[in-house]
């Protein structure tokens, strides 16, 4: 974890220096909008920008007669949502950013099973604080959850591991934003509160997620960073990464939270596209491993499809 942890700390690090001489380019389409509220007002600068993209791929097999052996039929279809509203004025950025991931997966001997479910919303304000436009003193706010039961197979059983609002992350931090270019930024937070929510009754009567047994929730101080980089890292090839960091100062604060997500995007033509998830997750307090489920562990999810893309183009005014 730890090793993870610094091989990806010198990547960053590496693209904050590439970044150094990367210039903002105004996009054509922008307007920009002058407004006086009064004769002795200032003039401010207003920009909004609103855009996202939706993707859906969709998978499908028949197996007649094969030899080999197989499922007969087998279906797997997988959407992801993106949606965000950017607002620039001269001294301050906010950007707001909302994420949602389901999948499913249907076959002939298992039925249908859920293989993604997963809801995120970010928003960030900041002021600047220096004349370069490149770090601003930031509040942060961040809830993740999903929307549907999720099971955990056990050969042909499945017990309930998750739920709606089970468990739900509600994180609010205070620090810096470092913003060197725009595909490229860095949050730190010395003061970060966070919230685990188990809200199911079926759930929270277990202890599950490092929510004690009978108690519905449990609060968290600690310091926090967020790491983002979204580009065009070839042609027709885009990559979205994240990764969030968390450290408890009141429990183990040498075991990092991390929370890191992949997607890269392969455009085919205007509507068809491919793409690969890679989800890496690491909670010191989701004990779901070795024996008696008593020890955490690096949770991974990878997901590959070919389907349907409707980029929701940019709309500045």
């Amino acid at each position: 974890m730890r090793r993870l942890f610094l091989f990806f700390i010198v990547v960053c690090f590496t693209q904050v220096v590439l970044c150094q001489d990367i210039p903002v380019k105004t996009l054509p389409t922008e307007i920009f909008k002058s407004v006086t509220r009064k004769a002795t007002d200032t003039i401010t600068v207003w920009k909004w920008k609103r855009g996202g993209m939706i993707n859906v791929n969709l998978s499908q097999g028949t197996l007649s007669n094969w030899a080999a052996g197989g499922d007969n039929f087998s279906l797997a279809t997988a959407a992801y949502v993106n949606y965000y509203v950017y607002n620039k004025g001269k001294r301050y950025n906010w950007d707001n950013n909302i994420d949602f991931n389901f999948g499913l997966i249907k076959t002939s001997s298992l039925g249908t099973r859920k293989n993604d479910d997963r809801v995120e919303v970010i928003s960030k304000y900041g002021l600047k604080v220096d004349t370069a436009s490149k770090i601003f003193a930031s509040a942060l706010y961040n809830f993740r959850s999903q929307l549907f039961d999720g099971l955990t197979y056990v050969g042909d059983s499945g017990y309930l591991s998750s739920s709606f609002m089970s468990p739900a992350y509600f994180l609010l931090s205070l620090g810096f934003d470092y913003r060197p270019s725009p595909v490229f930024s860095l949050f730190l937070s010395p003061l970060t509160e966070r919230i685990t929510l188990v809200s199911s009754k079926r759930l929270y009567t277990k202890g599950v997620y490092g929510v004690p047994a009978g108690r519905k929730y449990i609060t968290q101080i600690g310091a926090f960073a967020s790491i983002n980089f979204n580009k065009e890292i070839f042609k027709n090839v885009t990559y979205r990464g994240k990764m969030d960091l968390f450290s408890d100062y009141t429990n183990n604060p040498a075991n990092v939270d991390m929370y890191f997500t992949n997607i890269f995007a392969f455009k085919i033509n205007k509507w068809l596209s491919a793409t690969y998830n890679l989800d890496m997750i690491y909670d010191d307090d989701v004990r779901l491993f070795g024996k008696n489920k008593t020890s955490p562990g690096l949770q991974l999810k990878s997901l590959i499809g070919i389907g349907f893309l409707m980029p929701m183009n940019p709309v500045v005014n």
